[in-house]
């Protein structure tokens, strides 16, 4: 079995982790942050919207069960990709909407899909916002952040 990661930002990571926890074929998942400069961000400097990371969950599939593009799929059904730094009522450049590639081939299905979203028209009139990112170093969040949902009998956080 060959395993491969995955990277979103999809706004708060709670509720995002839990629904790519849940599909089948995602073998492991963790939250943290990506993207920015400050070695080993905690939640309080993330927050400052000052470090340049994201909210993310990293996510490890078994390409055999469930495949990339079907992982994107699941990504632009779980937050609004056309809003810039904000999902819900939370705001600022840790909840970008970003997918973060760990290879060519990522980068290109990840650019192919935002494309084929937008050439059928499916988010208009508005347009997607999505970064698509080379996945850089990913820190994970504390330990209070995993399986936040879970840990407190919730299947999902609704706004």
């Amino acid at each position: 079995m060959s395993i491969e990661k995955a990277t979103f930002g999809a706004g708060c990571f709670w509720g995002v982790e839990a629904a790519f926890a849940a599909i089948p074929g995602v073998t492991a998942s963790a939250v943290g942050y990506e993207g920015g400069s400050l070695e080993r961000p905690s939640y309080q400097d993330v927050c400052t919207d000052q470090t340049g990371h994201a909210e993310v969950v990293e996510v490890e599939f078994d390409p055999e069960r469930v495949s990339f593009e079907q992982l994107l799929e699941a990504f632009f059904a779980l937050h609004d990709p056309t809003t810039l730094n904000r999902q819900g009522p939370d705001w600022g450049t840790q909840y970008r909407s970003a997918i973060f590639f760990h290879s060519p081939r990522q980068e290109a299905q990840a650019r192919a899909r935002i494309e084929q979203l937008t050439t059928e028209g499916r988010f208009q009139p508005k347009r997607i916002v999505t970064k698509v990112e080379p996945a850089q170093s990913f820190w994970r969040a504390e330990e209070y952040h995993q399986k936040y949902l879970a840990k407190r009998g919730q299947a999902s956080c609704h706004i």
